[in-house]
């Protein structure tokens, strides 16, 4: 997919409250460039920040970005090692134009098993951002769709109710996004059509956008043309018309 030179127009109201991206490519735009990876994970962090402000823009709620996968820890520790320097810089820098924009932070995944300067920094940001209301920021980092799942079983259990009153509602709350409505929209980056562990249980009914642009060159035209294409589709849920699919 070749990658838009402008902003297409879009409609006037993108339906649209949880937009999630599996933000790949960061190490191929590097090698395209013989630079090292480390510039495309700096690469990548600047296109997150657009992407952030742009969602701000067009008054996306929910923004959810996979960061950090739970098999990435199989990465060099060098690399490992810059990448979360790379986000607590990151978070230090960004915070104070959070807070002024009334952006949330959240995590998704294990904290704990994060090194003690990115969990202490994240901790922090959360706290500062507790009270803000204009966008809910998601940040999967160290983060297993499967294992949220598995974990959301042993709460739901650990809580007293009973088995024969499980089903997908009651599970959802004790999801990582209790409380969030499902992503509407996945965007993938770099040309991989897969979903790579990321949100099993929400994106159930999610739409998907695949795109060739590697994610240090997804810029804000690239997200408007995902939202036009979304914007275009009509939505099913197991058959019924999202307009007559109660939120949750």
């Amino acid at each position: 997919m070749d990658l838009p030179s402008q902003s297409p127009p879009l409609p006037q109201k993108v339906p649209l409250r949880h937009l999630a991206v599996i933000m790949d490519g960061n190490g191929r735009w590097a090698r395209q460039r013989n630079l090292p990876r480390s510039e495309g994970h700096r690469a990548g962090t600047e296109a997150a920040r657009v992407l952030v402000e742009e969602c701000l823009k067009l008054g996306i709620a929910h923004l959810t970005l996979y960061t950090f996968s739970r098999e990435n820890w199989n990465r060099p520790a060098e690399e490992v090692r810059f990448l979360f320097e790379l986000l607590v810089d990151f978070i230090t820098r960004e915070l104070p134009d959070l807070e002024k924009r009334g952006v949330r932070l959240k995590i998704l995944g294990e904290m704990a098993e994060l090194p003690y300067a990115a969990r202490t920094a994240l901790q922090h940001a959360m706290k500062r951002t507790s009270r803000n209301e204009t966008m809910l920021l998601n940040l999967a980092l160290n983060y297993s769709g499967r294992e949220e799942i598995a974990r959301a079983c042993r709460l739901y259990m650990q809580s007293g109710r009973s088995p024969e009153d499980c089903g997908p509602e009651s599970l959802a709350d004790f999801l990582y996004t209790a409380g969030q409505p499902d992503p509407d929209l996945v965007i993938r980056t770099s040309g991989e059509e897969r979903v790579s562990n990321f949100l099993l249980f929400q994106t159930a009914y999610s739409e998907f956008y695949f795109t060739d642009a590697l994610w240090p060159d997804f810029s804000p035209a690239c997200l408007r043309e995902a939202l036009a294409d979304f914007a275009a589709r009509s939505r099913r849920f197991g058959g019924l018309e999202s307009a007559g699919l109660p939120a949750r």
